[in-house]
């Protein structure tokens, strides 16, 4: 990592405090994908990742559009929702996309108010702010579009004691998989077009009041084929961080153009979940046929304690089983990180998912980019998009 990223990321404090406050925002509350078929969904995500049944809505509790499954593990909540007809726009949603990230929510103490302060500042609305009750109280919702057909839900449901939202009842069901120890999302990275980022960017500063904390340039995030640019988001807190990617010139085709040409538009390109045992659950998640990108070479691991410096002697992981499982490691000042990504979880080459353990580093793993592209450079190869 070069010394410049050093010198903006270890700034963060700062510029957390500094971040305007007009959108206090509590955490994520859930990510919703449309999907195929959700019901089929649910069970990979069960299985595969060991996400619980937690919640349901569909035909059977009067919603006769669509139906949507959420799984939970800790303080993740995925929903998976389906069309119920050919004239539905998640139809046609997952017609262009394939299976892939619609929302993104986001807990607030007041949706209304995130509504009116984003929107007065240039958000584009996609649900004005909404009321929805039954018998275990009300939620009020509301909603902008952010890049792509991407949108934020602003979820406020401090007057609710049911299982997820109105309108769901809890799934019980006789098939739950163990967890595999994931505990929440740390973060999730969007890819936009050429020369975009920085417009999305300067949205988030104005419109959500997120600061730019740290930044890669294509001169740091390359291989010898390709290159991409990248700036990472995060709210006042520092609860929400939002990578924002853009391709860049390369003798071939990056990851990025890749993601646009399959997506056919700019969205989510990777949700990062944080694990206390990254060894454990990731030796849990390759078990149950989760894929994971090729482990890299002998030379990275040899690296692995100049890649540490001062944290070298801090690492409490066995790094033959680190390697063993093809996991990456990098250090920051504040500590060191253990990372693994997934090949993309549908058959086009889009969303994937990474396991994360911070062990005091609050960076992305910048020392680990070039390995990790040229994994995924390997894969695209096979694939002959690269």
């Amino acid at each position: 990592m070069g010394k410049e990223v050093k010198n903006v990321e270890y700034g963060l404090e700062k510029i957390f405090e500094g971040a305007q406050d007009f959108l206090p925002l509590l955490g994520t509350d859930y990510v919703e994908f449309y999907v195929g078929n959700a019901k089929q969904a649910a069970h990979f995500y069960k299985t595969a990742f060991g996400f619980q049944s937690h919640a349901y809505a569909g035909l059977e509790t009067g919603i006769k559009d669509r139906a949507s499954y959420v799984l939970k593990q800790n303080k993740i909540r995925l929903v998976l929702t389906t069309a119920m007809n050919s004239e539905s726009p998640i139809g046609e949603h997952v017609k262009k996309h394939g299976d892939g990230v619609k929302v993104i929510a986001l807990w607030v103490e007041d949706a209304r108010l995130a509504y009116n302060e984003t929107t007065k500042r240039g958000a584009k609305s996609f649900m004005e702010p909404t009321v929805e009750k039954d018998d275990d109280g009300e939620v009020v919702r509301s909603g902008i579009y952010t890049y792509g057909e991407t949108v934020h839900i602003f979820v406020e449901r401090k007057n609710y004691n049911g299982a997820f939202l109105p309108g769901y009842k809890k799934w019980d069901s006789d098939y739950n998989p163990t967890p595999t120890g994931l505990k929440f999302i740390d973060h999730m990275v969007g890819n936009v077009g050429w020369n975009e980022m920085n417009t999305w960017v300067k949205w988030y500063e104005e419109v959500m009041g997120f600061e730019n904390f740290l930044s890669f340039d294509d001169k740091q995030i390359h291989t010898d084929y390709s290159a991409l640019m990248s700036k990472v988001m995060s709210n006042g807190n520092g609860r929400i961080k939002f990578p924002i990617n853009e391709p860049a010139e390369g003798k071939k085709k990056s990851q990025i153009e890749e993601y646009l040409d399959y997506y056919e538009s700019s969205g989510v390109q990777h949700i990062a979940v944080a694990t206390d045992d990254i060894l454990t659950t990731v030796a849990d998640l390759r078990s149950r046929g989760v894929e994971f990108l090729s482990v890299p070479p002998q030379t990275y691991y040899d690296e692995v304690p100049e890649r540490l410096g001062a944290h070298d002697h801090e690492l409490q992981e066995d790094i033959k089983k680190i390697q063993e499982l093809g996991i990456m490691v990098d250090a920051d000042e504040e500590g060191y990180l253990l990372q693994i990504f997934t090949k993309p979880v549908e058959d086009r080459p889009t969303l994937f998912f990474e396991i994360i353990q911070r062990m005091g580093a609050r960076g992305f793993g910048a020392g680990n980019f070039k390995a990790l592209f040229e994994s995924i450079e390997r894969e695209q190869e096979l694939r002959g998009t690269l």
